[in-house]
């Protein structure tokens, strides 16, 4: 591979790298590192490159390992992501309560979602988070787009069903 093909196809997805890189991690500076380390692996596998069919799922899924080693090593702990919704500027201004009733909301999503076991929770950042299609998802997380769709429904149910019996029961 060329550095013209290098600069063309896969600096452009950095960017998307990094968020998803972040979502998992939930630190900046962790965050820059394995973008950092995936590039030079991608830039040490050129040989492969020329047989891939799509070089972003491809950069993806070495961006997700990486991460996934990363946690795994430090035994890391993932951040808040939805915590650090609260600190973006309001397009206009809400009551207090409103603003409290807001954040217990979002604390209780993120409850939710954080014990969702690792793959559900891939899976719902990838699809209602980035927006990615379920055969993006497949070949990122390198899995059958069967798969996708079943444990996408599943991650979701769960979510939903933990947010009723906190609203019914409190539990």
């Amino acid at each position: 591979m060329s550095l013209d093909r290098f600069l063309t196809e896969v600096v452009p997805v950095r960017q998307k790298l990094y968020r998803f890189a972040f979502r998992l991690l939930g630190n900046e500076e962790d965050a820059q590192d394995i973008i950092q380390d995936a590039l030079m692996k991608v830039w040490g596998m050129q040989e492969k490159m020329a047989e891939l069919q799509n070089m972003e799922a491809w950069c993806m899924r070495i961006t997700r390992n990486l991460a996934l080693d990363k946690i795994k090593s430090r035994k890391y702990r993932v951040a808040d992501e939805l915590d650090r919704a609260g600190e973006l500027p309001a397009l206009h201004q809400q009551s207090p309560h409103a603003v409290t009733e807001q954040n217990d909301v979002m604390e209780k999503v993120h409850v939710a979602i954080n014990a969702l076991p690792e793959k559900y929770r891939t899976i719902l950042q990838l699809r209602d988070i980035d927006g990615h299609s379920y055969q993006e998802i497949a070949d990122i997380l390198d899995i059958d787009m069967n798969d996708v769709k079943v444990n996408l429904h599943r991650a979701r149910k769960t979510v939903r069903e933990k947010l009723q019996n906190l609203q019914v029961y409190g539990l």
